[in-house]
């Protein structure tokens, strides 16, 4: 552990000018005691870390030394590339590993170069959770990112609606989508099926490796999944008749994708400027919901229940305001 904690300071030191005891603590995540202790030991093991003293002062290494402590351990590698996902690394325990190689990558750079981390980081970020969640991380996450990492086999006990599964399972990849982790697993010899992180109620790691096949591509496996999984849930119909401010808005009230091939199948405006579609729905209970933002731009023809629905809502509204 303090071995690894002097690497880190060192590597911080080489790519930073000075630092003082405080920035070095929160860095290190120890006291600043702790800090000049390390110092002390980094000097007398031949690293020339040089303490200038007084409110100005901090650490800093002199005459140009510079470690050889930068190649990449493989976790520190893979977690490189995630590197744009500080979230995800956090809730997956792979934030240390994340951290020491960016580190490296840095101190590695050329002076002029150093700030390129930096600076990338000012200008991108990801915020995966959709708007008004509050994504929760799954407890069990971490044991099933270590699996997947070493491609390990798990015993897991899964949650259904009504009862509890027993599954030993062979984790190929996890998934964020909207803010909820998936994982992407064998179970024995059948087909790869997602899991939710969440619905996992114990996880324990075997001493069994698998081994994971090389044509299993996990983005385009998942983009696969996801697109069979938005048709599975359409099961009814709604014909609608849209304004052309209607027919704009509904790819982002409905399904995108099946909006718009239903607005491409759509005959010709009518003498308002009105198009007719018929566009498949999860449910008259979804649509409703759903519908109800486009307000006067949609008028629902079909199925009579969901007319009825919108209907009695607009006739409420129109008492309440008068």
């Amino acid at each position: 552990m303090r071995a690894a904690r002097l690497i880190k300071m060192v590597l911080l030191l080489q790519s930073r000018p000075m630092m003082t005891a405080a920035e070095l603590a929160q860095e290190l995540e120890v006291s600043e005691r702790t800090v000049t202790r390390d110092a002390a030991a980094l000097s007398e093991a031949g690293v020339p870390v040089y303490a200038d003293r007084g409110r100005a002062g901090g650490y800093r290494l002199i005459g140009g030394y510079r470690t050889r402590l930068t190649g990449l351990a493989r976790s520190e590698a893979e977690a490189l590339f995630l590197s744009g996902l500080p979230g995800a690394l956090r809730e997956m325990g792979l934030q240390d590993a994340a951290s020491a190689a960016r580190l490296k990558v840095s101190a590695a750079l050329m002076p002029s170069l150093r700030d390129a981390s930096a600076n990338a980081a000012q200008r991108f970020h990801l915020d995966a959770p959709g708007w008004y969640q509050e994504p929760e991380t799954p407890a069990l996450l971490p044991a099933v990112a270590e699996a997947v990492w070493d491609d390990r086999v798990v015993d897991t006990r899964y949650g259904r609606a009504d009862r509890e599964v027993e599954r030993r399972l062979e984790p190929y990849g996890l998934v964020l989508k909207g803010g909820i982790w998936y994982v992407c697993a064998r179970a024995g010899s059948g087909d790869v099926r997602v899991y939710r992180l969440d619905r996992f109620r114990s996880v324990t790691a075997t001493d069994e490796h698998f081994e994971r096949p090389q044509s299993f591509d996990l983005p385009a496996f998942w983009e696969s999944r996801a697109a069979d999984f938005a048709r599975s849930i359409l099961r009814t119909e709604a014909v609608l008749r849209l304004t052309e401010a209607g027919a704009r808005a509904l790819p982002r009230t409905l399904d995108p994708t099946a909006s718009r091939e239903a607005l491409t199948a759509a005959g010709p405006p009518d003498p308002r400027g009105r198009v007719t579609v018929t566009v498949p729905v999860e449910s008259v209970e979804v649509a409703y919901a759903q519908l109800l933002g486009l307000g006067a731009e949609v008028e629902v023809l079909e199925p009579s229940e969901l007319r009825t629905m919108l209907a009695e809502t607009a006739r409420r509204v129109g008492k309440l305001y008068g």
